[in-house]
């Protein structure tokens, strides 16, 4: 399909997940309200959109033989994002399950794929987007989940620092990284590698085919 290729990029997929990784980002930076109920919309949203993306990249942009890694991706980001999108269910527990589990498997698919991939346009990029997920899952877990610290504020107001206030944050931390990561990445001039590594064999190939035939 080299048509649609040529109108949805692997550039366009890097700054589609920038601009929802921004827009996560910023939902829980300017909101008031941490809590897991927040936190799971945020995440449902993020993950279901950016599932989406990757599933439509996979058949748009990859060739064949080089797409399950984002359909991996993209199919536990649909799932799990869905799973976070019930609201009677938005415990403190399904944050940290749901985001853990997420994090880790789509950062471990995304690090192996970069690492295999590695000298290929894109293939730093994934390592690092999969780095950070699986920093992300590993913070989670440490994290104390039932945390909770009380205290009163110079307006002598009383308030409290909790675990999933702590958590909350710490995935908008991630976004917030994610979105300049991919940003950067999406804008950055750059040769498309897989292209001329192409045209080099296919030049190589006449080559020898010429002086086969002059020998």
């Amino acid at each position: 399909m080299p048509a649609a290729s040529r109108t949805f990029t692997a550039r366009h997929v890097q700054l589609t997940r920038a601009v929802l990784a921004a827009a996560a980002a910023l939902m829980i930076t300017f909101s008031a309200d941490h809590s897991a109920s927040v936190g799971l919309s945020v995440f449902s949203g993020f993950a279901v959109a950016t599932g989406l993306v990757l599933a439509l990249a996979a058949f748009l942009v990859l060739p064949a033989g080089h797409r399950w890694p984002t359909l991996v991706i993209a199919g536990a980001s649909l799932v799990l994002g869905m799973a976070g999108g019930l609201p009677p269910i938005r415990t403190d527990g399904l944050f940290f399950g749901l985001v853990i589990a997420w994090a880790a498997l789509t950062g471990l698919v995304e690090l192996i794929a970069g690492i295999r991939s590695r000298g290929s346009d894109g293939a730093r990029d994934a390592v690092i987007t999969g780095a950070a997920g699986l920093l992300l899952a590993g913070v989670l877990a440490v994290l104390p989940w039932g945390f909770a610290y009380e205290y009163t504020t110079p307006a002598g107001e009383a308030a409290s620092l909790t675990g999933i206030i702590l958590g909350v944050g710490v995935f908008g931390a991630y976004t917030a990284i994610v979105a300049v990561l991919l940003g950067i990445a999406g804008l950055t001039p750059r040769v498309d590698r897989p292209a001329r590594a192409d045209a080099a064999t296919d030049a190589d190939i006449d080559r020898l085919a010429d002086h086969g035939g002059h020998a």
